[in-house]
């Protein structure tokens, strides 16, 4: 009988010295090395998030042990289930939880996890298109799909992304286009009005009319809703111009953690904040919206959103494009 996991297969494995600084590369593992799980699966793809990234570094914070491999996201097929809902051959994906921070991620040719981390592949969508999308996907939809149940709809007005040339504010373009919002993107690279516009957006503004420092506790009304992935000072001046009954929803801090604001917004014009969670997002939602993905929300030409495709070894250079802010939409990890 041929066995699950293959005697030994590639992975991409950072490990911590004694003095702190990080070795990392792709190195040979074998199905000892996996950590604890009901499901053991190949992994086909992977993708390269912000928070990928900031595992590669000795201060980024996010990895909780060593050794780790990190990769918040994965899509493969299962190869053995002590879980009756799976079964060999089953294609699935995960994402969030503690992947890729305490528990063995997607750069690895197999990896092994809890089934409560399991999502059915979607129909609609195939394993390479799932990780197009991935975490930064699944949070855009998760904001959307807040937003409009706070009663956002197509006609109320320009909904604003800021950051929208990153994973997360380039599919929010992508899936506010397809429910026919008019769009508004932000962003700081000039060269990327063309993108924005082919991904839906109705118009491009430079990051410095979002980007404001200070300010009036309340500016001119501009936004039906906004999704903010930059936090700190722009999302306190996207609060200052929302409109009357809005909301907003913070997927995101490459700006800054640090919210600076007063409460006029909200007591003077109801503007609501959204804070949107998509590592702990409990699984009946977090299967809902997988299903919006291939469903009402899924991008007309999800390889329009793929800066591009890379094997495990080229990680060190898409870690480092991704950090620097070189990116455009997506980094796609080819696994197996």
């Amino acid at each position: 009988m041929t066995p699950a996991v293959a005697e030994s297969f590639r992975a991409y494995l950072v490990e911590r010295d004694g003095d702190g600084s990080l070795r990392q590369g792709v190195r040979t593992l074998g199905a000892g090395d996996l950590p604890p799980g009901e499901v053991t699966l190949r992994v086909a793809y992977s993708g390269v998030n912000y928070k990928d990234g900031l595992a590669s570094r000795p201060d980024g914070r996010v990895v909780r042990s060593y050794p780790m491999v990190p990769g918040i996201d994965l899509a493969g097929k299962v190869v053995e289930s002590a879980d009756p809902r799976f079964r060999p051959g089953d294609p699935v994906l995960v994402t969030g939880f503690e992947l890729g921070v305490s528990h063995y991620g997607g750069y690895a040719e197999y990896a092994r996890v809890p089934a409560q981390w399991v999502v059915p592949l979607p129909r609609g969508l195939d394993l390479r298109e799932a990780m197009v999308l991935g975490t930064a996907g699944f949070t855009a939809a998760l904001a959307l799909h807040r937003l409009e149940e706070h009663g956002l709809a197509p006609g109320q007005g320009p909904v604003l992304v800021t950051g929208a040339t990153g994973g997360v504010g380039s599919v929010a373009v992508a899936i506010l286009a397809r429910r026919g919002y008019e769009v508004v993107a932000s962003t700081g690279k000039a060269g990327a009005v063309e993108y924005l516009k082919r991904l839906g957006a109705s118009r491009v503004i430079p990051r410095s009319e979002v980007a404001v420092q200070g300010g009036k506790p309340l500016e001119k009304q501009l936004w039906a809703a906004a999704i903010d992935a930059v936090g700190g000072d722009t999302l306190a001046h996207v609060l200052r111009t929302t409109r009357y009954g809005g909301a907003v929803a913070a997927v995101g801090l490459t700006g800054g953690s640090q919210l600076n604001t007063t409460v006029f917004p909200f007591i003077l014009r109801g503007v609501s904040l959204l804070g949107i969670d998509s590592v702990y997002c409990p699984m009946p939602l977090r299967m809902r919206i997988w299903q919006r993905l291939a469903g009402d929300l899924r991008p007309p030409a999800l390889d329009a959103l793929v800066c591009r495709e890379v094997g495990l070894d080229e990680l060190p250079e898409a870690f480092a494009d991704v950090l620097a802010g070189r990116v455009r939409g997506r980094i796609l990890v080819r696994v197996a």
